[in-house]
């Protein structure tokens, strides 16, 4: 069990809950005229996704370049996120 914790393994596992409740949310929101909802939906769940490629990145030893790649790439996807919530 503690050799599943430290591995790359974890964070796969956490990576396809996040798309399965993503994909989940989206098909719920499939009406008509929910589009502008499934897009938040996804650009909510981004820069979770890019976090936890960054995570998977250092568990797998994928080396800083990777690393510092997907924790740049979370911060625009954030703040996308952000701007879309806007009152």
């Amino acid at each position: 069990m503690s050799a599943f914790l430290g591995s790359p393994h974890l964070a796969d596992l956490v990576l396809a809950v996040l798309l399965v409740e993503t994909l989940a949310l989206v098909l719920l929101k499939s009406g008509a005229g929910d589009r502008g909802r499934r897009i938040d939906i996804a650009t909510a769940a981004l820069p979770g996704l890019f976090l936890l490629l960054a995570l998977r990145a250092a568990m797998g030893g994928g080396g800083a370049t990777w690393v510092a790649l997907w924790l740049a790439a979370s911060f625009p996807a954030h703040l996308f996120d952000l701007w879309r919530r806007r009152p």
